[in-house]
């Protein structure tokens, strides 16, 4: 989600009188968010057309597949559409942007199973994932604690009826030894903002962890999950629908940014 705010963010450069020639200019500027990108769509509509001169824009529309963040980083689809979009005009007359009024937009993902895999293949990826394990058990010093080991093999199996499982082995730093992961969760959302875990299950080397402790590392993922922690920056983000399928995760999503992030 943190990515889509940054994204939304940019948008408003597109409404700015050097980015009002044709949407291909728009689509330039939105390929140059990613690393790559396989397929991009983009198109603003505006009635009568003069208007976008004036920092407004009746919706700002895109399309896109394969898109990479970083080398090992792919989703699989984006696609987004605006409400109409307003910038202070007498700013713009000065070089500046600035929202007049919030800018919202809905947004639909989708992740796959192999993306999510290939991801967690990434150096960066693999360190956010340790941290995140030791910061939801309440560990303190989490970096540190973190550096001390390495997570092998990670692996994403996406099942029916909303769970998936994740299977990994552990090692401690000067310790040849591994200690084999398997959770496995349903997900849902709730009020839109927060992931919770339904019957969470965690074995280490084939032995279940205490009830306690997994629910314990339950409540950390759901805390460290909720949306509301976005709202200091100016935005707010509500899922509207979260799917997971065998093969890949649907995300549907609305967001709004306050006007007053000043760009």
């Amino acid at each position: 989600m943190e990515f889509l705010t940054i994204f939304l963010s940019s948008l408003i450069t597109l409404i700015a009188p050097a980015g009002f020639v044709v949407d291909r200019v728009a689509q330039d500027t939105i390929r140059k968010q990613f690393k790559s990108v396989e397929q991009l769509e983009v198109r603003i509509d505006n009635a009568p057309s003069y208007q976008i001169v004036q920092g407004k824009a009746d919706r700002v529309r895109i399309a896109g597949r394969g898109l990479f963040l970083a080398e090992d980083i792919r989703l699989d689809t984006l696609e987004l559409e605006t409400d109409p979009i307003q910038l202070d005009a007498r700013r713009l007359q000065r070089g500046k942007t600035r929202l007049e009024k919030p800018l919202r937009a809905g947004v639909r993902l989708v992740i796959t199973q192999a993306d999510m895999n290939r991801a967690l293949r990434s150096p960066t990826v693999l360190k956010r994932l340790t941290s995140l394990g030791f910061s939801a058990v309440g560990k303190r010093d989490t970096n540190r604690r973190a550096q001390q080991y390495t997570v092998l093999n990670p692996r994403i199996v996406l099942l029916a009826n909303q769970r998936l499982q994740m299977q990994a082995e552990l090692q401690e730093t000067g310790d040849p030894a591994t200690l084999k992961i398997l959770a496995e969760s349903g997900i849902e959302v709730i009020a839109g903002r927060q992931l919770r875990l339904v019957n969470p299950l965690v074995r280490l080397d084939d032995e279940a962890v205490p009830e306690q402790v997994v629910r314990s590392i339950a409540q950390g993922i759901s805390e460290q999950s909720d949306l509301r922690q976005l709202e200091k920056t100016g935005t707010t983000a509500r899922i509207l629908q979260l799917q997971l399928t065998p093969k890949q995760i649907n995300v549907a999503a609305f967001v709004e940014i306050s006007p007053k992030q000043p760009r």
